[in-house]
């Protein structure tokens, strides 16, 4: 199977496809020299297959290629970083006790 994780900036998502199927998405809201990551989903017919963090990894490998800062407001983003110590540095110091991370 062939997984791949797109920006699409009209949709204002990342999107996950398996063999060219959506497989789901990661939400975004971009704003001058921040990405605030607001909702993401899997398709069910695709869950257990960890596309999940694939995804999550993708998205925020981009922000940091692109200098954005990163505000994680959806769970399943600001999980996956505190379980990631080496990714909670693309969301500012000054925001992460909010975040809980």
């Amino acid at each position: 199977m062939t997984t791949a994780v797109t920006d699409n900036p009209d949709q204002s998502r990342f999107e996950i496809t398996e063999d060219g199927a959506l497989a789901g998405f990661a939400e975004y809201h971009r704003y001058e020299n921040e990405i605030e990551f607001i909702h993401t989903e899997i398709d069910p017919d695709f869950g257990g297959r960890g596309l999940s963090g694939i995804l999550a990894r993708a998205a925020l490998d981009s922000a940091r290629e692109r200098g954005l800062a990163v505000l994680p407001y959806c769970p399943f983003i600001r999980g996956w970083l505190g379980k990631h110590p080496d990714y909670v540095d693309l969301v500012p110091e000054a925001e992460r006790t909010r975040f809980g991370l």
